[in-house]
């Protein structure tokens, strides 16, 4: 199983970055999957998730600006991020198989990619 994230940089605030991962070998329909992040120097978060009935959940401090979506198709999710600010600077992280009573709790994720960089300043 592969989970290969993209689609990080550097934005200025207030500006929009779109982050897809692709899983390998692993179907993520029906799955929870979802996004979390860490800055240097704190704990990692959850940032955005489906449970394994794709009800989506996020973290109160990016509700309303970031989106996460999940393409079978493609084998692919993806989280849209809005409004960018500076405290949104971090690695982000996809993960899959987790728990669905915890989605945005990453201690129950099997997988997990190498993450991508996201600066906004």
């Amino acid at each position: 199983v592969q989970l290969v994230e993209s689609g990080g940089g550097s934005v200025q605030v207030g500006g929009s970055l779109r982050l897809s991962c692709v899983v390998s070998n692993y179907r993520i329909s029906s799955s929870c999957m979802g996004w979390f992040r860490q800055a240097p120097g704190k704990e990692r978060e959850g940032v955005a998730a489906f449970d394994s009935l794709d009800f989506r959940t996020y973290a109160d401090s990016v509700k309303g600006r970031f989106t996460v979506s999940k393409d079978t198709a493609r084998n692919t999710l993806t989280l849209q991020m809005d409004d960018l600010k500076p405290e949104d600077s971090a690695m982000y992280y996809c993960a899959a198989d987790g728990r669905a009573l915890s989605p945005l709790d990453g201690q129950w994720y099997r997988m997990w990619g190498h993450g991508t960089q996201v600066t906004v300043s």
